[in-house]
């Protein structure tokens, strides 16, 4: 998974991620080539948005937004194929920084999409 924003590692993480809630949750095994499924990913979105503003027309939260372009290939039925977004988010407070957060967010965001991303492409294998 290639990335755009947040940390370094994080392609890393959900790719090792999605690897492993695969091979937990189906029979299949990890081929480098010539596999009957193939999921390639780049992380198009990663951002800090306002939420939930408050009278004052300011945020009450931040929400950490990301998202992930997902191109999936079925070698053996092409109908299952796609290729599409995946965004899943979680708030902290406006008087903290991302920073403080990030540690404790990420981990909640990368299960989601994972399951996601599972849900969509693998889930009756």
């Amino acid at each position: 998974m290639g990335t755009a924003g947040g940390p370094s590692d994080l392609p890393q993480k959900l790719t090792e991620q999605l690897k492993e809630y695969f091979q937990k949750n189906t029979s299949l095994t990890l081929q480098q080539n010539g596999g009957d499924l193939l999921l390639e990913g780049t992380i198009t979105g990663y951002d800090v948005l306002a939420a939930a503003p408050t009278a004052n027309d300011q945020a009450g939260l931040n929400r950490l937004n990301v998202t992930i372009q997902v191109r999936f290939t079925n070698a053996k039925d092409e109908t299952k194929n796609f290729d599409q977004s995946f965004t899943y988010f979680a708030d902290f407070p406006q008087d903290q920084t991302l920073n403080q957060n990030e540690s404790r967010l990420l981990p909640t965001i990368q299960e989601n999409l994972v399951q996601q991303i599972f849900n969509k492409s693998a889930a009756d294998w």
